[in-house]
């Protein structure tokens, strides 16, 4: 088993600085797609192509003994090849020589900075959740494919109502045959255009920009449910509070029913991929139509946990509304290091149960105003149990 493995991003086909042009020539394995392998012959080590599933790939690399080098275009560590390396190998292992990205180089290539900038793939998810984040996001980059190209990104976009853009479709970055092409959302829509290409989407200037507006625990008939069955408004604030939701990452609403912490979670932080698990479904179409409604981009899984988690990312936090202790149990299996998970519950047993694991417990009781004869009084919502952690809550 090799020691470590070079991961070398290309730019045009050739490596981006001496210490990944050493790593290139140094190795005794070089893995990478066929055109990358190509673009980098003569090579004096043996070669493996990827085709198909990483998984081949994977277990070719674990088991080499000697110098490993795998290729990718850009950087890839960003939606890149370093994300499935470092799960399989650990990310000591690696020495990650990065190329710009493709989503840097469209936005060198338009003058534009790129830091306040949404970055959202379409690659594995439903093409209409990528565009609900883009149609949300004042300047934008979506990395599109063969599946979801980007006409089809532009008929989704004016589907949902998205406002008039500057569209630049950029191909082909850094290789020959690289082109820029600008138009607006229905030249986008109208037209054929390279499949693998990045789209950047940023709103045209408005006299006055409308401030941004954060808000949660957004009342339940905001969300369509089955009999009512939604996570309360104040109940909802305070669960999203102790999930401290990072501003990229995985998020979990395991259990989801209406979807309503997902949705909120994803206008919260749009840049968290979202996956709502729900076992029922009537209540996926219902998440899917909240999304929707609300405008953001939550990806529905239906299936029985644990087997449903089987094919998902790893969480960076998650939110279990449902199912009980022994889904919180496969959650907690799963969990990234540093994350947290949430869950609520409905009976005290179960509640401290569920402190045990994870940490921290609260009650939350709420009484609301209901208007009687003229005057108002105070009627008693039946008391929810959240729980957060792992750990003490410092």
């Amino acid at each position: 088993m090799a020691a470590s493995v070079a991961v070398v991003g290309l730019l045009g086909g050739e490596p981006v600085g001496k210490a990944a042009g050493r790593a290139l020539e140094g190795a005794d394995l070089v893995v990478g797609g066929r055109h990358q392998l190509d673009a980098c012959r003569p090579l004096a080590a043996r070669t493996l192509a990827i085709e198909g599933g990483l998984g081949p790939v994977l277990d070719a690399v674990e088991a080499e003994p000697g110098r490993v080098c795998v290729l990718a275009s850009g950087d890839p560590g960003f939606f890149g090849v370093v994300r499935a390396l470092a799960e399989r190998l650990r990310p000591e292992r690696l020495e990650v020589h990065p190329a710009p990205s493709s989503v840097a180089l469209a936005f060198a290539r338009l003058g534009l900075p790129w830091d306040d900038a949404t970055v959202v793939s379409a690659h594995g998810r439903p093409l209409a959740e990528a565009a609900a984040v883009a149609a949300g996001a004042a300047k934008v980059a979506v990395l599109v494919s063969p599946d979801s190209p980007p006409e089809a990104l532009g008929r989704a976009l004016l589907a949902q109502g998205a406002a008039p853009r500057r569209v630049a479709v950029c191909a082909r970055l850094g290789e020959p045959g690289e082109r820029v092409d600008e138009t607006d959302l229905e030249g986008l829509a109208a037209g054929t255009w390279e499949q693998r290409s990045v789209v950047v989407l940023v709103e045209r200037a408005a006299a006055v920009a409308p401030a941004p507006v954060l808000a949660w625990g957004r009342p339940e008939a905001a969300f369509a449910s089955r009999g009512g069955m939604v996570t309360k408004g104040e109940v909802r604030a305070v669960a999203l509070g102790k999930l401290a939701l990072p501003a990229s990452g995985v998020l979990w609403d395991v259990g989801a029913g209406s979807g309503s912490v997902a949705v909120e979670a994803a206008a919260l932080a749009p840049g968290l991929r979202v996956v709502a698990v729900e076992r029922r479904a009537d209540d996926a179409g219902r998440i899917r139509a909240n999304a929707e409604r609300h405008g953001v981009a939550v990806e529905v899984m239906e299936g029985e946990v644990p087997d449903a988690l089987d094919g998902l990312a790893d969480p960076d936090r998650v939110f279990v509304g449902g199912g009980g202790l022994a889904v919180l149990d496969a959650v907690l299996a799963r969990l990234r290091p540093g994350g947290r998970v949430v869950a609520t519950f409905a009976a005290v047993d179960r509640a401290a149960a569920g402190a045990d694991r994870l940490g921290n417990l609260v009650q939350v009781s709420v009484h609301r105003g209901v208007p009687v004869g003229g005057t108002t009084r105070l009627q008693a919502e039946n008391p929810v149990f959240v729980a957060w952690g792992p750990g003490a809550d410092g």
